[in-house]
């Protein structure tokens, strides 16, 4: 079973690869709105916010995404009771969340967004999409193709993450997700759109990170201490998140002014 999951993992890797073209497109936008001091939107919700986590903050990683995680969609340690799992799939799909989530931020044209759900079809992620490209966003949507062509969207009209987005990336994982089938069980196990969706988005991040060298821009990389020093990786640390800070603080000067009293 190890080895029959180690071989779907090599063959993950292998649909990745075919997206090159794709996940070049990815960086350079990503890389446009980075170098004119925006932010990169990363979007996710139930277990796609691993994804997300994995863009920024990490080792590796460096300023430039604005990781939006609601807890009440993503908390998934208590499973039953207060703030269980029903909840949170419950309120996946409740239409008009998602435009009150970014009611929060002051939008660019110059922003662009990753959205990650593997079967791209829960309302929240869905009207995320669409209400970033009601505002010119462009916006990458990370899915697992076989599994979304496969699955129902939630939404009345019937519509899918696939439809609001400029750019598809396919995590290469299959219907279900689940990628071993053990003998005499009656439902796979041991999913695979985690490891596709890592694949991408650090291809995606090790392509972007050459484009802002080029441009002159080299990222500040949260880096081991092992590798680079105590005070170096605490200087990439704190000038990391303080740039992080900077960006951050742009998204909300100008929130609200057209509607608050002063």
């Amino acid at each position: 079973m190890i080895q029959t999951y180690l071989e779907k993992c090599r063959q993950l890797i292998d649909t990745v690869e075919q997206q090159t073209e794709q996940l070049q497109q990815a960086a350079q936008w990503f890389a446009d709105t980075i170098l004119a001091g925006r932010m990169v939107h990363v979007f996710g919700s139930g277990h796609s916010r691993i994804m997300v986590e994995e863009m920024w903050p990490r080792y590796g990683s460096f300023p430039g995404f604005n990781p939006i995680v609601e807890l009440s969609l993503t908390f998934h340690n208590l499973v039953v009771g207060a703030n269980g799992q029903r909840q949170a799939m419950f309120l996946e799909n409740v239409s008009g969340l998602a435009e009150r989530i970014l009611r929060n931020y002051d939008l660019s044209e110059q922003d662009t967004a990753l959205i990650i759900s593997s079967s791209g079809c829960n309302v929240v992620p869905v009207e995320m999409a669409e209400e970033f490209q009601k505002r010119g966003v462009k916006v990458v949507a990370l899915i697992t193709k076989e599994h979304s062509d496969r699955s129902t969207s939630k939404r009345k009209d019937g519509l899918k993450l696939s439809d609001f987005a400029d750019l598809i990336l396919d995590t290469g994982a299959p219907v279900g997700d689940a990628m071993v089938t053990v003998p005499g069980l009656e439902t796979p196990v041991s999913p695979g759109s985690t490891v596709g969706g890592a694949l991408i988005v650090n291809s995606i991040k090790a392509e972007l990170a050459r484009l802002l060298t080029q441009a002159g821009q080299p990222p500040k990389v949260l880096t081991a201490t092992a590798l680079v020093g105590s005070e170096r990786a605490t200087e990439l640390f704190e000038s990391a998140y303080d740039e992080h800070a900077h960006r951050l603080a742009k998204l909300y000067a100008e929130v609200g002014k057209k509607t608050f009293v002063s």
